[in-house]
């Protein structure tokens, strides 16, 4: 499910506002935020149940580690838990990111056996980073201590969950608290559609008519096609570069009109 496919706009962006706002009017907080915090998990999930334990364990772990560092002042179990939590984020990240890579060239070096391929998560790197970050500033006394409803909110928003942005903390997790979070207005979820649609149409109209001009080109190139031309080359570079461009800037632009529609700025 991606931001402008008709299963997320029409079914589950409506869902999960109504939700939201239907629980945050009737003075449901906590409830309204554990709904939003399920609704991120059911979006993350929808690509592979599975991968609902990575993202759990790492928040349970990633919070319990920095409650540890917020806990005490002796500097030396601090540095200990700092590096038990970096050490933690990065192998998950190394296992999932870059353990083919070093099996494959193992395999090719040895002529060995080529083990199944690792499936990397979609969004593993944006929420390892962001824990990284704030197992950081618990360290250096510059994150404040969070209930575990808002810290599972801040890592699994599912407007940033899966390609960004990488936000920080202490702009992420104070809006959680805040009556504007918390209010529906119309300003702000109309302000987000516009934001959206914005973003929809950079993706789904620019980048993908820029991607018609690019694949036939990148595609004859891998078959060996000797007969690319000049003009034809130029064409799909160029195209492909359009094409990124718009793709990144139109999910950009459906990330920040999302979190505007619960009165989050990204």
């Amino acid at each position: 499910m991606i931001f402008s496919s008709y299963e997320f706009i029409f079914g589950f962006l409506p869902a999960a506002l109504l939700g939201y706002y239907l629980l945050s009017f009737f003075g449901k907080t906590a409830i309204s935020k554990a709904w939003l915090v399920l609704a991120s998990l059911f979006f993350y999930g929808f690509w592979d149940w599975s991968y609902l334990y990575l993202i759990g364990g790492s928040i349970l772990v990633n919070f319990a580690l920095g409650r540890l560092q917020l806990g005490t002042s002796i500097k030396t179990r601090k540095k200990l838990i700092l590096a038990l939590a970096i050490i933690f984020n990065l192998l998950l990240l190394g296992y999932f990111k870059y353990l083919n890579f070093f099996l494959d060239n193992l395999a090719f070096i040895t002529d060995g056996y080529q083990i199944e391929k690792i499936i990397l998560p979609i969004g593993l790197s944006f929420y390892t980073f962001q824990q990284i970050s704030y197992q950081v500033d618990a360290f250096a006394n510059r994150a404040d201590k969070y209930n575990f409803l808002d810290y599972s909110l801040f890592v699994s928003f599912f407007p940033q969950l899966i390609a960004g942005p990488i936000v920080h903390h202490s702009e992420m997790l104070p809006q959680f608290t805040k009556k504007t979070f918390l209010t529906p207005r119309a300003r702000n979820i109309l302000i987000g559609l516009c934001i959206f649609a914005i973003g929809v149409f950079k993706k789904s109209v620019l980048a993908d008519t820029f991607a018609g001009f690019a694949n036939p080109v990148f595609d004859g190139a891998q078959a060996g096609d000797v007969t690319l031309g000049f003009m034809s080359s130029w064409t799909g570079a160029l195209a492909y570069g359009f094409q990124l461009y718009f793709d990144f800037s139109g999910y950009s632009d459906m990330a920040v009109g999302l979190g505007a529609m619960f009165g989050i700025k990204l």
